[in-house]
């Protein structure tokens, strides 16, 4: 069983500027957690002979603590356009089953939400955006950096990716119940597979 994706992300969460998160540090967002919401765009994937291209899903998730803490609740909706086969696919990888960096993360899940599906929209504009059947939407606003440039985090504990732009997320989801005001955002290029190179970092939720 192998599988491997890559793409691009954004994702927002409750957290005040700037989530403490990726470091392991105690979430800062309202009665101490961060509720947030990921939307992946996979532009090229598979698993085993599954072709997962062009899917859209969103990975959903509330940390308690600092992510090693574990107890994390977290559930995952594909876009209604993929088929079932992809998104049983899908479900296998992000629930830990399939191995790889999801695996990992299995240790820490407190409750698993399941899957559901609904229309997932990825926004890859001057201004990043996603949506999730109405039930969820925000935008991507870079911190600036000098020179015109923008803010990132390289090297973090937990990332989904090796170095990511951060900024400011606004909107708002209530997925899974998991109800939220955006604050801060975050969007990289990602590649997780089922076997990561030696020191890869590990994927953030």
């Amino acid at each position: 069983m192998s599988w491997e994706m890559s793409g691009k992300y954004v994702a927002n969460c409750s957290c005040s500027l700037i989530c403490p998160c990726p470091v392991d540090s105690p979430p800062t967002g309202p009665n101490g957690e961060c509720r947030g919401v990921g939307v992946f765009h996979i532009a090229s994937g598979k698993h085993d002979d599954i072709d997962l291209s062009g899917v859209d899903f969103a990975f959903c998730n509330l940390f308690p603590s600092n992510l090693t803490a574990g107890n994390w609740k977290v559930g995952v909706i594909v876009d209604e356009g993929a088929s079932e086969e992809q998104a049983g696919a899908l479900e296998g990888i992000l629930h830990g089953d399939a191995g790889g960096p999801f695996a990992d993360f299995a240790a820490l899940y407190g409750e698993w939400l399941g899957v559901e599906r609904a229309s997932v929209t990825f926004n890859d504009g001057e201004t990043p955006s996603a949506s999730v059947a109405g039930r969820a939407s925000f935008t991507f606003e870079p911190l600036p950096g000098p020179d015109g440039g923008v803010t990132t985090v390289k090297n973090a504990m937990f990332g989904f990716a090796p170095e990511f732009l951060i900024g400011k997320g606004p909107g708002h989801s209530d997925l899974f119940g998991l109800d939220f005001d955006g604050v801060y955002g975050e969007t990289a290029d990602f590649s997780f597979a089922s076997e990561m190179t030696e020191g890869a970092p590990k994927g953030r939720a």
